[in-house]
């Protein structure tokens, strides 16, 4: 089994910024992706960003050039840096872990990021 941990989430004027963490704690051996999915109300949950351990990342086309994903292995904690965020960046973020070339993955409880003047 393994434990996913978010914290950062919050309120946020529209134009700032805000940092999301993922500590994976238990049985955490072997390769694995982290990344960031997330659900607005009514809606489908929908990738965010997905790092690899060897650092490889893919982003979901609404927030490219402006969200930025990083991992620390040593930690086995994933990072998301959301700059100039928007309204529409509104939902509950969740950390994933899934192991590579299996179908095991994990889902944090969420973290609520709601962007609002």
């Amino acid at each position: 089994q393994v434990q996913l941990a978010e914290t950062g989430g919050g309120l946020v004027q529209p134009g700032g910024s805000l940092r999301l963490s993922c500590v994976a704690s238990g049985n955490t051996i072997g390769n694995y992706v982290m990344g960031w999915y997330r659900q607005a109300p009514g809606k489908q949950r929908e990738v965010v960003a997905v790092i690899s351990s060897g650092h490889f990342m893919h982003y979901g086309d609404s927030v490219k050039g402006r969200f930025t994903i990083s991992r620390d292995n040593a930690k086995n904690t994933v990072y998301l840096q959301m700059n100039n965020l928007k309204p529409e960046d509104t939902a509950i973020y969740y950390c994933n872990y899934a192991v590579v070339d299996t179908d095991i993955n994990y889902w944090g409880e969420g973290t609520l990021v709601n962007v609002s003047s």
